[in-house]
């Protein structure tokens, strides 16, 4: 995979992760769960950092950043914090599997991000349940 075919897949990924997290933020805001509630929402801002850096990155490369598509699929029950931190760290550990790919196709400034990116997002994951994996990103671990 190319270096910008890889920025393009995890801004992709980042698209999707803003809005997943909006909507989570959104059902969790009805619940008496304010760690949940804030955990959420300092994801979200990570998430749209990170979508706007890539863009950036993308637009650099020389090509047109990814739009995102006009929505994404949520899981039909998302009305309890367990159900709500589940789509969570699904979500988390899915980027962190993007950014290692990242990581696999970039060198210099963009693979220190792309590093940066994924041990930021690997250590949220205990903010939903996650427990910490020996090779965050790769799958088996």
């Amino acid at each position: 995979m190319s270096e910008v075919d890889a920025l393009q897949r995890t801004l992709a990924a980042q698209h999707a992760a803003v809005f997943v997290f909006g909507a989570l933020g959104g059902r969790a805001s009805s619940l008496p769960a304010p760690a949940l509630q804030s955990a959420l929402s300092t994801a979200y801002d990570d998430h749209v950092e990170r979508r706007n850096r890539l863009r950036i990155m993308v637009a650099a490369a020389g090509d047109d950043p990814v739009a995102a598509e006009p929505a994404y699929r949520l899981p039909a029950r998302l009305s309890t914090s367990e159900q709500i931190s589940t789509e969570a760290l699904r979500v988390q550990r899915a980027c962190v599997t993007t950014y290692a790919a990242l990581v696999a196709a970039t060198s210099g400034p963009a693979r220190r991000w792309a590093v940066e990116a994924m041990s930021e997002t690997a250590l949220t994951e205990a903010d939903f349940g996650g427990e910490p994996q020996a090779l965050p990103g790769l799958r088996g671990s």
